[in-house]
Order: C-alpha cells, then structure tokens, then sequence
C-alpha cells in the first residue's frame, strides 16, 4: 500500500516538474491522442541541415521527445536518453529530439558542448510540432509504434535507460 501511495505521488511530482514555458494548444486543430496515428510532422536536424518527416519513419518505434536547454528536467533526462539512443543501434528505433528553444542551433551546440551532450536533435522553428501534439511543456515525450500509431505520451522528465523502458520498446519493435 505505501508502495503504491508512493509511485502516485512520484507520478504526480514528476507531472508538476516539467518545465512548461510553452503555450497550450488553443485551436480547434486535431491533437495527438494515445491509441491514434500520430500525426505528421517535418522538422530540421541540427547536423545537417536535413528535413525528416515523422511519416518516413514508419517500420521504427520513435521516442519523439520535446525538450529544452533551460529546462531542469530535460537536462536531467539527457544521459539516460543518450545511453537509450546507444543501446538502441542497430534497431528499428528512432529517437528524435526536437529542442523548442528560442536561440536555435547555436544555443543547443553550446549546451552539448558544455554539457558533453548529443542526441539526434531537430528543430521546428514554425512551432507546429508542438501545436500538432498538444505540447503543454518540457519535456514531454511520445512514443510511436512502428504503424505509426501514438502508444504513449509521457509528460515530464524519464529515466529511458531503465530495463522497464527497454523492455517496452523491444516489445513494440516486435
């Protein structure tokens, strides 16, 4: 019983410590709902400059995962998701990070830099990424099956290199 006092309270922790600089969504506007095809988004890899377009990814599980620079809890979830991204090679699985912050590429290649930081990062500079999924903060992440079809939203920051999440993953990339 306390066990289980314990996690809602964690969960409900972990929901107010996401960083929520972000406007909600306030158009009538589809928004991306569990259980539903995700909706398609382009948005722009900060390496080279590239265009990847969700719906390319089909066949992959992606970990589309919305973060910030300024963000604590973004900060916090970075390594784990980095050791996840390594773990994670060689197989049907994509994780794209789209950074929402205003400085663009030079602030997030400076953070990296200082921090020893790198995730496969893309930015949406129109902000219709977050519009299209309903963004109410940072970080906020989704998990999409490889149909295409939203399966999770986790809003605020995840330990992703836990054999729990692995073990999730694996099973959608059956």
């Amino acid at each position: 019983m306390q066990r289980l006092i314990f996690l809602i309270i964690f969960g409900m922790l972990l929901t107010l410590s996401a960083c929520s600089k972000t406007e909600p969504v306030t158009t009538a506007s589809p928004i991306a709902k569990e259980n539903s095809v995700a909706p398609d988004i382009s948005v722009v890899s900060i390496t080279d400059g590239s265009t990847l377009k969700l719906s390319d990814l089909k066949g992959k599980v992606v970990l589309l995962n919305f973060w910030a620079t300024w963000c604590p809890p973004c900060r916090e979830e970075i390594p784990s998701m980095m050791k996840l991204n390594s773990a994670m090679a060689g197989k049907p699985f994509q994780m794209v990070a789209v950074s929402v912050d205003e400085g663009g590429k030079p602030a997030i290649e400076s953070f990296y830099k200082e921090n020893g930081f790198n995730l496969p990062t893309y930015l949406d500079k129109s902000g219709n990424s977050g519009k299209a999924y309903g963004l109410t903060g940072v970080p906020e992440s989704f998990i999409i099956d490889r149909q295409g079809v939203l399966v999770k939203k986790i809003i605020g920051g995840l330990a992703w290199d836990s054999p729990e999440v692995a073990s999730f993953l694996e099973g959608l990339m059956k």
